[in-house]
């Protein structure tokens, strides 16, 4: 533009007049909606009619460039086709031509996305109106990113409150109308805005409004939406929820958390159950949020659903795995009731499952998982091993029964977690009663096998395939830790052999899982057996597999050369 334009060299609106008979694009394109506010900021834009063609190439150019775009792409972008020219011509064009409008909105996104561009979105807030009130979703996909990128170039351009820009210009409600609403990229969900929330005092007021009656609360915008517009609201309370303690006790106070539990009460929709349940799994997930999410009702309505014989499989299976997530943190057991009402009438409904006459093969392995979920940690499998009877049975005997080889590996990592394999090695023996049947019920399912000791049904485990073999290595690991098993262990050479064999296994995760093994035994025979002479020479062996770390698996290590015939054509 030329000295009678309103822009300076950066493509900002200066207060220069206008010379006579200029257009004002007064055309409206059908991608946008009509707006007092943005029509009038429009009708200010200067006259320059680029051509079409230059424009589309250099935004095209712009747009698929392969690597990360700098600074000085954006200026010269800017300087060859200042900011308000661009996006005059995206909004008023009707006879543009074909590709120059996605061209348009690819390259914006990446213009805001350096820190150029984004020092320019606070002097076109009214085009963010406009965008993410535009009737083509990628219009709105492009005010959303916006938006997005305005909250994380904030700290670095030096944007002076970027939250007071969006509540000034009424950014919020839009956001919340573009979620609801489909767009499928929204940063009112994306990792900027929720982190940005814990910082911004100002957005947590319109979030967590004290006026129940705010058209914005999220539990009144629950009720005017769709069922999948209330799976977005709901995912973002979710998300909402992780981002700090201090925001996740706001949505705890706003009592936000119901709204889940109420969705999975009241709805017909198998779907959208579903849904909600995968955002319980990720509340589950949230290390702050065990405190507060013992304090719902969630225990008793996962109760209800496991219990439930009507439910859909998918479902019992889903809440089963849920609850093994709930109940897998140590402190977990500090806040959640275990009382017959609470945490034990949960695992009893597990292993009600279990119990089944019929019963889905897929939902027989959830139910295992669960037990052993709840078993990582020293109170869940206290708990697993000294009711009465435990609960623990049907994982030791599922992961020494052959016959069904999903079930077989389900219980044998179950086993793990219960016998402390996750656990540090100071935390894995558990109370002298729990001990006591953990013993009892290894040694009665050996007398009832073909093996007839722990130590057979460890080397039984141990021959099979190398999935079968990862978890037995972990089942060995954990339960080493006990004088009885080790004892087991160390009595029967075979079982030695296998662990210590450096060609057992060729798979990083089996490597990994035999060295720790290893290490574990050793470890444990140290402590116990090491001035044993009937040991010494397994102790030699046990020694040299740990030495020799996970992944050597031959003494000789250097390169061969390889002879052979050479392929000819």
């Amino acid at each position: 533009p030329d000295k009678t334009t309103a822009f300076d060299s950066r493509g900002r609106r200066t207060t220069q007049s206008f010379p006579k008979g200029i257009s004002r694009f007064p055309h409206q394109s059908s991608c946008f909606q009509r707006s007092t506010e943005a029509t009038t900021y429009y009708s200010l834009l200067p006259a320059m009619d680029p051509d079409p063609a230059q424009l589309l190439q250099c935004a095209t150019d712009f747009a698929q460039y392969p690597g990360t775009q700098t600074d000085a792409a954006a200026r010269e972008l800017l300087h060859r086709f200042p900011l308000p020219v661009i996006l005059s011509v995206l909004q008023s064009r009707t006879d543009s031509p074909p590709g120059l409008e996605d061209a348009l909105v690819a390259c914006l996104e990446r213009l805001f996305s350096t820190r150029y561009g984004a020092s320019f979105i606070p002097q076109y807030m009214p085009f963010l109106q406009m965008a993410l009130s535009a009737d083509a979703e990628k219009i709105r996909r492009l005010g959303c990113k916006t938006v997005a990128y305005l909250l994380e170039k904030s700290c670095e351009e030096g944007i002076a409150s970027p939250e007071q820009l969006i509540i000034d210009h009424g950014i919020y409600p839009l956001l919340l109308d573009c979620l609801i609403n489909g767009v499928r990229v929204n940063c009112i969900t994306s990792w900027r805005w929720c982190n940005f929330v814990i910082f911004a005092k100002t957005l947590q007021e319109i979030i967590f409004p004290s006026n129940n009656g705010e058209a914005t609360h999220l539990r009144n915008l629950l009720v005017r939406c769709s069922s999948l517009g209330r799976v977005r609201v709901l995912s973002l309370i979710v998300k909402l929820f992780a981002v700090s303690p201090s925001v996740a006790s706001a949505v705890y106070s706003s009592n936000l958390l119901g709204l889940l539990e109420a969705e999975i009460n009241n709805s017909s929709d198998m779907l959208v159950t579903l849904s909600v349940l995968e955002l319980f799994y990720e509340l589950a997930e949230v290390e702050h949020g065990t405190e507060l999410l013992s304090r719902t009702t969630l225990i008793q309505l996962l109760t209800r659903m496991i219990s439930d014989v009507t439910m859909d499989t998918i479902l019992r299976s889903r809440a089963m795995m849920i609850s093994g997530r709930v109940l897998s943190a140590d402190d977990a057991f500090k806040f959640c009731d275990e009382s017959e009402s609470g945490v034990k009438s949960l695992i009893l409904a597990i292993e009600g499952r279990l119990l089944a006459e019929t019963l889905d093969a897929n939902e027989c392995e959830s139910a295992l998982e669960a037990l052993g979920q709840i078993g990582s940690s020293v109170p869940g499998a206290t708990l697993i091993l000294t009711l009465s009877p435990p609960p623990a049975r049907h994982v030791i005997d599922a992961a020494f029964n052959r016959q069904v080889h999903g079930k077989q590996l389900a219980g044998l990592h179950s086993f793990a977690n219960i016998s402390g394999e996750t656990r540090p090695e100071n935390n894995r023996i558990l109370s002298a009663v729990a001990e006591d049947n953990l013993k009892r019920l290894m040694y009665e399912i050996a007398s009832r096998s073909s093996k007839l000791t722990p130590s057979g049904l460890l080397l039984s485990v141990l021959q099979q395939d190398s999935e079968v073999r990862l978890a037995a290595y972990r089942v060995i690991t954990g339960l080493v830790a006990r004088p009885w098993c080790l004892m087991e262990v160390c009595s029967k050479q075979d079982v030695i052999n296998k662990v210590t064999d450096p060609s057992t296994e060729s798979t990083k995760g089996g490597m990994e899982a035999k060295y720790k093994c290893c290490k574990a035994i050793y470890e444990a025979f140290s402590v116990r057996f090491s001035s044993n002479p009937a040991f010494s020479g397994i102790a030699a062996k046990l020694q040299e597999a740990v030495d020799r770390g996970p992944y050597l698996t031959r003494k000789n290590r250097e390169s061969q050369p390889a002879v052979m015939t050479a392929d000819r054509l």
